[in-house]
Formats: C-alpha cells, sequence, structure tokens
C-alpha cells in the first residue's frame, strides 16, 4: 500500500535528508520520498501497523504529522534532526 503524510517542520534539505535515512531504516517500507515544498513524505508499506511506526517515527524525529499537536519540544527536535541532516555524508 502507499501511503502519504504531510509532517510540520520540514524545511529544506538536511530535514528531508534525516527523514529519508531514519525512516529507511523501519522494516516493510520502500519508495520512501520526502517532498520539501508540499512537507509529504510518501511511502510504500504492507499494514496499517508499518505506516503507523512511520507516523510515530517522524513525531519522534520532531516531523509530527499535521493532525498532531506541533508542540516547541517538535520544532527542537526538528532543528537539531535538520541540523544533523545537513552534516551527515
Amino acid at each position: 500500500m502507499k501511503t502519504s503524510i504531510i509532517v510540520q517542520n520540514l524545511k529544506c534539505g538536511g530535514c528531508a535528508k534525516t527523514i529519508t535515512s531514519r525512516v529507511s531504516e523501519i522494516e516493510n517500507i520502500s519508495n520512501l520520498s520526502v517532498d520539501v515544498e508540499t512537507s509529504m513524505v510518501s511511502f510504500m508499506h504492507e499494514d496499517l501497523n508499518d505506516a503507523l511506526m512511520v507516523k510515530e517515527k517522524l513525531k519522534v524525529l520532531g516531523y509530527p504529522s499535521i493532525d498532531s499537536e506541533n508542540s516547541m519540544v517538535s520544532k527542537a527536535i526538528s532543528f537539531a534532526s535538520c541540523v544533523s541532516g545537513k552534516m551527515s555524508k
């Protein structure tokens, strides 16, 4: 199945790089794409639990879905994730 999640705090390629590397670690996730302009993360998965795992991972990384609260903590975590993505090779 294909799922797309619109996330908050996605600002640049560094953010996208972090999301791509960390979400790709989840089993049963493939064809992952991150669109910075639309703040959309799209991926293929086998069942609903896989999609929920991605949604939770995005939240932990500081990129909660648009239907979740975007707290100051989430914003700070996304900033750190962004910097990490910019600095990684």
